[in-house]
């Protein structure tokens, strides 16, 4: 069943992280400071939506970490009830699809609960105060919709950002699959 993002209020500050990435290293959101934006995504492995942009979301890494874009994905699923979300098949995930920014094991699911995080893929990109100026869809794209994968709204709002400009307040939010909550984790604004 597809859930739609729970759209955060624009202008809130990105919150702290502290995660484990694939490669062993720790990633917090303190690395980024001398980023003039960073993106947080929130991805997992097994999902039909993610497997349909992962090729652009490693595209997208390449293109912008050289523009100054800050990038961290994290996958908040319960890998007991989605193996496929284990941190052993996140490395191999990473490997697979040349992801160059680091994908970070959110293992408690704090990090999503704290984000507002409610789908993969689900998208939040702050400005240089670490302001979040957009959440949103990556594109109009769907698995099985015949809609090419450009990532124009995600593009577009980087772009923005990264210029200085404000983002267009009116945003599309992202759809995905729900993030696996382990049992007695779901947040309220999931129930």
């Amino acid at each position: 069943m597809a859930v739609e993002s729970t759209m955060l209020e624009l202008g809130t500050q990105a919150p702290d992280f502290e995660l484990p990435a694939t490669d062993g290293r720790v990633v917090r959101l303190g690395d980024f400071a001398d980023r003039p934006a960073l993106l947080v995504m929130f991805i997992s492995n097994h999902c039909p939506y993610v497997k349909h942009l992962k090729s652009a979301l490693a595209a997208l890494g390449r293109e912008y970490s050289d523009r100054g874009l800050g990038i961290a994905a994290i996958n908040s699923n319960d890998p007991e009830q989605y193996p496929d979300d284990s941190p052993a098949e996140m490395a191999r995930d990473r490997q697979d699809y040349g992801y160059s920014f680091p994908y970070l094991f959110d293992e408690t699911q704090e990090v999503a609960s704290v984000y507002r995080a409610a789908c993969t893929p689900d998208f939040f990109l702050f400005n240089e105060q670490r302001e979040l100026a957009y959440r949103g869809q990556f594109d109009d794209s769907r698995p099985g919709n015949g809609r090419p994968v450009t990532g124009g709204d995600l593009r577009g709002a980087i772009d923005a950002v990264l210029a200085g400009r404000p983002v267009a307040s009116e945003q599309t939010p992202s759809v995905g699959c729900s993030i696996k909550w382990r049992p007695g984790n779901e947040p309220a604004y999931e129930r």
